[in-house]
C-alpha cells in the first residue's frame, strides 16, 4: 500500500467512526425522550388501566367483591326430579341458591315454597334431550330466572346460582 491509500484508509475509518458516534447519541437522546414521555403519560393517568399511585389501586378490592356485600343468599331446597316415563327413567338432583337484595331477603324467604313448585314445574317439562346438551346449562339457568322473578317481583333477585346438577 502506498502512503496514499493508507492515508485515504484513514480517513475514511475517522469519517465511519463519527457517524457511529453520531447515531448512538440520536438513539440514546431519543430513547430519554420516550422514556421520559412514556413516564409523563404513566404519571398523569393518560394511559388506561395504569394508575400513577405506583400499582396501590391495581392490587386494592375489585368492584365486584365491594358488590357481593351488599347480597345476600337464599338457599333452595335439594329437589330430585324425575326425567322421562318409562321404567328406565333418569332422575335429576338438583340445588340452587338466590342472590337476594338485602331488604327483600324476608320477602323471599316466605314465598320459597312458590319458587320451588316452579322450579319442579318447570324441570320436570324439560326433555332429557334437552338436558344433556353441553349449553343447555345456561339456557336453563336463564329460564328458572325469569320464572323466579315472576313469582317472587322484579328487583328482588338478582341471580339464580345452580349449586347441584347430576344426572342419575
Amino acid at each position: 500500500m502506498s502512503d496514499a491509500e493508507t492515508e485515504l484508509d484513514g480517513t475514511e475509518e475517522e469519517t465511519t467512526g463519527k457517524k457511529g458516534s453520531k447515531g448512538t447519541l440520536i438513539a440514546a437522546v431519543l430513547a430519554l425522550i420516550a422514556g421520559g414521555g412514556g413516564f409523563f403519560a404513566a404519571s398523569n393517568n393518560l394511559i388506561p388501566g395504569l394508575s400513577g399511585e405506583g400499582g396501590a389501586k391495581r392490587n386494592s378490592t375489585p368492584e365486584i367483591m365491594v358488590a357481593s356485600t351488599t347480597t345476600e343468599f337464599v338457599a333452595i331446597d335439594r329437589m330430585v326430579i324425575s326425567l322421562g316415563t318409562d321404567k328406565g327413567a333418569q332422575y335429576l338432583n338438583f340445588g340452587a341458591a338466590l342472590e337476594v337484595v338485602p331488604e327483600h331477603k324476608e320477602e323471599v324467604t316466605n314465598l320459597l315454597p312458590r319458587v320451588l313448585d316452579i322450579l319442579n314445574t318447570y324441570l320436570r317439562a324439560v326433555e332429557l334431550r334437552d338436558i344433556e346438551n353441553p349449553a343447555a346449562m345456561t339456557r336453563l339457568r336463564a329460564q328458572m330466572l325469569r320464572r323466579v322473578n315472576i313469582v317472587t317481583g322484579e328487583g328482588r333477585i338478582k341471580d339464580l346460582l345452580i349449586t347441584e346438577f347430576v344426572l342419575n
